[in-house]
């Protein structure tokens, strides 16, 4: 009787992690490979915090025109303007008169019903969405839920630090694909179940 529980906890355990690598196996190969859309303007531009290629890449993207505001979403709290436009090597008057600070946000989730409100404030309807690469299923959940009705464009940022060919050759970029791929697991869980309750 022990033996015969022992091993259908065993067959359960196994089956589990054997779908869990072919989710991760499958959320690694469907994550992108590079920005399917950098020419359209939006309403505003929305930059989630988290390094340094993502801050430069969308005022980039306010430099050239792709929209006339953006906001830093997860910005630390005692970081100020001044600060980061000496840190990213901008004129402070692009962050004067263009960027704004959200200082609310804690995580993806914050960052999306941050970014919900000041679209709501200016009344937005389009918005470019600037996050890494490994990070944008998760940020497109979270973004979609928390504002069904704003068109979405999503602009990731690629970093050498997290490689995504070969991946698995790469203990570091291993750990933090299998990290946001939890992540993201649950963030769709949650969405599913929210939307559920609505039909209800």
């Amino acid at each position: 009787m022990v033996g015969k529980l022992i091993r259908t906890v065993a067959a359960l355990t196994a089956m589990i992690i054997f779908v869990w690598c072919g989710g991760l196996v499958w959320f690694v190969t469907t994550l992108p490979r590079d920005v399917t859309d950098a020419s359209s303007r939006t309403d505003g531009i929305v930059v989630l915090t988290g390094g340094s290629e993502r801050i430069d890449e969308g005022l980039k993207l306010l430099a050239d025109g792709r929209s006339k505001t953006l906001l830093l979403s997860g910005v630390h709290r005692g970081t100020s303007r001044q600060a980061l436009a000496k840190l990213t090597r901008q004129k402070p008057a692009l962050f004067k008169c263009c960027v704004e600070l959200g200082r609310e946000a804690n995580d993806t989730v914050g960052n999306a019903h941050e970014t919900a409100a000041w679209a709501v404030r200016n009344s937005m309807e389009s918005l470019r969405l600037v996050t890494s690469a490994y990070h944008m299923p998760r940020s497109l959940v979270e973004f979609r839920s928390a504002m069904a009705d704003v068109r979405l464009i999503a602009h990731p940022v690629f970093t050498n630090s997290v490689k995504l060919d070969g991946w698995w050759r790469w203990p570091g970029t291993a750990m933090l694909l299998a990290g946001e791929f939890n992540k993201y697991f649950v963030s769709l869980s949650r969405a599913r179940l929210a939307l559920g309750n609505k039909s209800l």
